[in-house]
């Protein structure tokens, strides 16, 4: 399934953690969104993986699912794909 992913996550640091989450399972597209092309059983622990580690009512986390027909419409103007200049803290 291919599911584009956005987060509203009002913390730096769980706003790194979860870009790094993310960025394991797909490609980064523009700041808080995510490309993912994923098996059922890969969206359900990424779902879960971040499920713990929001804070729901400060944080969200929004999925949209794009069919087979749906991908091939995708389009692009201008902007160059996101450098990851993010600042992992240990």
């Amino acid at each position: 399934m291919f599911v584009v992913i956005s987060y509203d996550i009002s913390e730096d640091s769980r706003r790194t953690k979860i870009h790094k989450i993310l960025k394991s399972y797909g490609q980064w597209m523009q700041y808080s969104v995510f490309e993912c092309d994923l098996t059922t059983t890969q969206y359900a622990k990424l779902r879960s993986r971040l499920a713990k580690m929001i804070k729901p009512e400060q944080d969200s986390i929004r999925f949209y699912f794009l069919c087979g027909c749906c991908q091939p419409k995708i389009e692009r103007i201008g902007g160059e794909i996101p450098m990851d200049t993010t600042v992992f803290f240990a």
